[in-house]
């Protein structure tokens, strides 16, 4: 390897360490909004106006789409509202009643949502690999979700808002499974500005339908943790991880980004005092293993 490709491997590290961190301080971010009273729709209409801007100079850095039809443009707001509208709501509510480390594990499940939606929608084969790569990410998550019991409040909160997160990685594995084609049609930055720009119109109507503008008055640390989390934890990792899947390709990446839910329980721990305990940690290991043995694809031999 080239000195010139070394360099360009060791930054593409690099951004896909500070984007899957950055990434990781969202649910940390969400938790401490919500010891302001703050509820779910204010949060999220905030963080998508803070971010709107920043989509908009993505869609225009991406240049216009080619040949996009009514149906097209039909998909990609489906795509936009059961992704980033419904998938978000999801996890903003579960994480009411549950930790932000449990939730990061159970939304860091989606790969093998995504293999179970291709073997019963798109009839691929599941092989041994991807068995062991379930009972590894499931049984982790069991012994994380037993802890966290045992440590919370009611069993039945926990039980929501477990469900709540989960639902949420359903709909993001969805949306990955279903938004291949356009994807491939629009290009990642493109699509996702487009998808995005698509959910903040959803969640903004809904807010106004709901609330009402006079709701957005909230307290002024409020509007500084949703414009870190609208930035530092939305639009900023995605440029990251992009850069990163461009320098180190899809492979290494997925490696790498397994350092977030482990920075989320770092973090959580810090800034909202959520304990740290061994089987937590060894929970977190079996998820991040299980994910690690279906997200990678040996590299074709020269």
């Amino acid at each position: 390897m080239s000195a010139a490709a070394r360099r360009s491997a060791y930054i593409g590290v690099a951004c896909t360490l500070a984007g899957s961190i950055a990434f990781s301080g969202k649910p940390v971010i969400i938790k401490m909004a919500y010891q302001y009273g703050v509820d779910v729709m204010t949060l999220l209409a905030l963080r998508m106006l803070f971010a709107a801007p920043f989509f908009l100079a993505m869609a225009w850095w991406a240049g216009a789409p080619g040949d996009l039809g009514r149906r097209d443009w039909a998909v990609v707001l489906f795509l936009g509202f059961i992704g980033y509208y419904l998938g978000s709501y999801l996890d903003f509510a579960g994480l009411q009643y549950i930790s932000a480390s449990l939730g990061r594990l159970i939304l860091f499940l989606y790969p093998t949502i995504v293999l179970l939606i291709s073997a019963l929608w798109l009839k691929q084969r599941v092989t041994a690999k991807h068995v062991i790569s379930l009972l590894l990410s499931y049984g982790g998550i069991v012994l994380v979700f037993r802890e966290e019991g045992a440590l919370a409040g009611p069993l039945g909160s926990t039980v929501l808002g477990a469900a709540l997160v989960f639902a949420s990685a359903v709909s993001y594995a969805v949306y990955l499974v279903a938004g291949s084609r356009m994807i491939a049609k629009l290009g990642s930055m493109r699509f996702t500005a487009y998808a995005s720009l698509s959910a903040t119109v959803f969640v903004i109507a809904t807010f106004m339908g709901t609330h009402g503008p006079a709701r957005l008055a909230v307290p002024t640390e409020v509007y500084g943790l949703t414009l870190v989390l609208a930035v530092f934890s939305t639009v900023v990792p995605l440029w990251l991880m992009a850069e990163g899947l461009r320098r180190i390709g899809a492979n290494q990446l997925s490696l790498v980004a397994c350092i977030g839910p482990l920075a989320t329980i770092g973090l959580a721990h810090v800034f909202v005092g959520e304990p740290v305990t061994l089987i937590q940690l060894v929970g977190a290991t079996l998820v991040l293993a299980g994910v690690i043995i279906i997200s990678f694809k040996p590299q074709a031999q020269a």
